[in-house]
């Protein structure tokens, strides 16, 4: 018997319930483990638990109220569907109620959008022409290009932000989960800010013609844009939409700083123990979380099951290694806040160049 229980770490991993929610349930008499070790106090629940848990993790995605909870778990354990379906229906009213109220709001909000000036309208004049070193604007693409979004109900996230002011280009990408800014100097314009977004497959033709050293033209002309080398050129039409104010998420409080070695933490990624997220991405599937921790003397290690300290920051592990493989650097900065604050990864050696992750609720 002993082999079909599961620990905590398995139930989170099979179920979709963190281990810090199962600690919960637990606490709330919802879904009390099977077995509790009486020395380490470590939980251990059953077979026939593997199921209620996944239900209890849908109607926990579902938004349903504790109370209501416990009466499905208890009319589905007594097999009583007439209680589980009275209150699934009952549930799904408030959803759809709630929902209606939300529309309501919304459509409130985006009438008073319409009537005031958007502070990040779209900065654009006639034709601009500059020149930008091709090997920095090759290393800025390469630093931000993994963030840019691929969900068609967020169009304005679906490219790369071009930010021309004075002599610095910017290039900024996010799909809301991680962001990242990168910087390349520019000559041959002295203009006012220009802003354009290049749709992700435009600046990928853009970053395959930035092969040679030297500089390459860059112009902005209405709404197209578009890149020349010496022989060849990439053109196209830049998104008509507004990015967000990327400025204003990246002013973060001052954190703990942590100087790491990208191949080993890279490794312990790799190999160390992961989590299941209860938050669902678009597509239905649940992603891995890497717990991270900054001990005293500056190491950053990945948490096992369990270690849930409030100060330990959960992220997509598998954002967590794209913004490190962008880093292209052997040692980067891992700045800390607070759980809920975006975790920043910089480089040692500019202020420039950095990409930002939101950390996942555990």
């Amino acid at each position: 018997m002993e082999s079909e229980m599961r620990s905590i770490g398995e139930m989170a991993r099979d179920s979709g319930l963190g281990v810090s929610a199962l600690r919960f349930y637990d606490g709330a008499g919802v879904l009390v483990p099977a077995w509790v070790d009486p020395v380490s106090g470590y939980r251990w629940y059953g077979p026939e638990q593997l199921e209620e848990s996944r239900v209890l993790a849908g109607l926990r995605r579902a938004g349903m109220p504790l109370a209501d909870i416990r009466l499905v778990l208890a009319g589905w354990s007594s097999a009583d569907t007439d209680l589980v379906r009275k209150l699934l229906r009952a549930h799904l009213r408030r959803l759809e109620l709630g929902l209606s109220d939300a529309r309501s709001e919304f459509s409130t909000l985006r009438a008073l959008l319409e009537c005031r000036e958007n502070p990040m309208t779209m900065f654009r004049t006639a034709t601009v022409r500059l020149a930008v070193p091709a090997a920095e604007l090759a290393a800025a693409l390469d630093a931000v290009r993994f963030a840019a979004s691929t969900d068609p109900e967020l169009p304005m996230l679906g490219g790369v932000l071009f930010d021309i002011e004075g002599e610095a280009l910017r290039v900024v990408a996010t799909d809301r989960y991680r962001m990242a800014v990168a910087q390349a100097g520019t000559t041959g314009y002295d203009g006012p800010r220009v802003q354009v977004i290049v749709p992700s497959p435009l600046a990928d033709a853009m970053r395959a013609l930035l092969s040679d050293d030297g500089a390459v033209e860059f112009t902005v002309d209405g709404d197209r844009v578009a890149l020349e080398t010496r022989d060849r050129q990439a053109a196209g039409q830049c998104l008509d939409h507004d990015f967000p104010d990327y400025r204003r998420l990246v002013h973060l409080p001052a954190g703990r700083r942590a100087l790491v070695d990208v191949p080993a933490l890279r490794q312990a990624l790799e190999t160390g123990p992961v989590r299941a997220s209860e938050a669902r991405e678009r597509d239905g599937m649940s992603c891995e979380l890497s717990v991270l921790k900054l001990a005293a003397d500056g190491m950053v290690s990945v948490c096992e099951d369990g270690d849930d300290e409030q100060d330990h920051v959960a992220v997509n592990r598998e954002y967590l290694l794209h913004a490190l493989a962008a880093g292209a650097r052997d040692q980067l900065i891992l700045e800390f806040g607070a759980s809920t604050a975006p975790l920043a990864i910089r480089r040692a050696d500019t202020e420039d160049t950095f990409s930002m992750l939101m950390p996942v609720r555990l």
